[in-house]
């Protein structure tokens, strides 16, 4: 009996390689190793140790109220008092309607700041022009104007306007509140941009609208899904533009919801399982969508931190 041994592996030519698999194998060759953002700002072992443990203290700190507000929801009927929130609204109010009215006015509210804050970025980190620094120095300015300064003139725009019992009344204030940090963040992530992309758009003659749209939207996509879901949480959490702006029950919002279920309900067990349940309910949307959006949080919020 012959036996056949297996020939050696026989590296492939360069020529042999298809283009685009050399291409992706140069790409690959020359992508930075990714480490987690505590392991570059902590090196030594027992720093990072002593971290570690305060963030997770400060995490079960934090998740202690939501954990009394579960055990106190299923103490009397169990799970029948989060079925009984959806099949039986308290005081006229409906959890499934206050969810979609979160839903609306946070699309509303990112749909705003997107179509002003984006643009903005883009002149601010890639045009050339007199007077940005200054012009941007200004527009940060608005950072610092308290929200209960903006109150009345708000109240009195939106009541000459007709915005009251509208969505689109609470998500202008909550907009105008977050443009000034979505031009900022966007204009760091902006400047992150390598100008030699820039430039050789503009050499293959792609005018500002093509670069705007081919080259640095995409390139800012943590950015903007970041934006997003600040907007979706903000909305969701906001009490006072809504209490302001929105008088009919079936425009409640989930954060006017649990202020209306605590006065709705009772002091017996059953109505406080079911306030507690509330709470959990209304918490879960805004949970789902920082989980969904966490992997492009830390690297849009920390945009701009590094310049290469």
């Amino acid at each position: 009996m012959t036996l056949i041994a297996d020939a050696p592996a026989v590296p492939e030519a360069p020529d042999a390689v298809p283009p685009t698999r050399r291409i992706g194998l140069q790409r690959r060759a020359r992508r930075p190793v990714q480490r987690p953002a505590m392991a570059n700002a902590i090196t030594r072992r027992r720093d990072r140790v002593i971290v570690y443990v305060v963030l997770g203290v400060l995490g079960v700190l934090w998740a202690f109220p939501m954990y009394a507000a579960i055990r106190k929801s299923l103490a009397v009927h169990g799970l029948r008092n989060y079925t009984s929130l959806i099949s039986d609204p308290v005081g006229g109010i409906s959890i499934p309607q206050t969810y979609l009215n979160s839903f609306i006015i946070g699309a509303l509210h990112a749909g705003i700041v997107l179509a002003v804050a984006v643009p903005a970025g883009y002149a601010f980190s890639v045009l050339r022009w007199r007077g940005r620094e200054l012009s941007f120095s200004l527009s940060l300015l608005f950072l610092a104007i308290p929200t209960a300064a903006m109150i009345v003139p708000v109240y009195r725009i939106g009541n000459q306007a007709g915005l009251f019992d509208t969505y689109l009344g609470v998500a202008l204030p909550e907009a105008v509140i977050t443009v000034p940090f979505g031009v900022l963040l966007m204009r760091n992530f902006g400047r992150n941009v390598p100008l030699s992309l820039i430039e050789a758009a503009r050499v293959d003659g792609a005018g500002q609208l093509g670069i705007f749209r081919h080259l640095f939207l995409p390139l800012c996509r943590p950015a903007l899904v970041n934006l997003v879901v600040l907007c979706f949480v903000w909305s969701i959490q906001d009490f006072l533009w809504p209490s302001i702006f929105l008088r009919e029950k079936g425009m409640q919002t989930a954060a006017q919801a649990v202020l209306s279920l605590n006065t709705g309900l009772g002091a017996s067990p059953t109505d406080i399982a079911r306030y507690n349940a509330s709470l959990v309910v209304l918490a879960i949307p805004a949970i789902v969508i920082v989980l969904l959006g966490m992997r492009f949080l830390v690297s849009g919020l920390t945009s701009g931190g590094v310049k290469e």
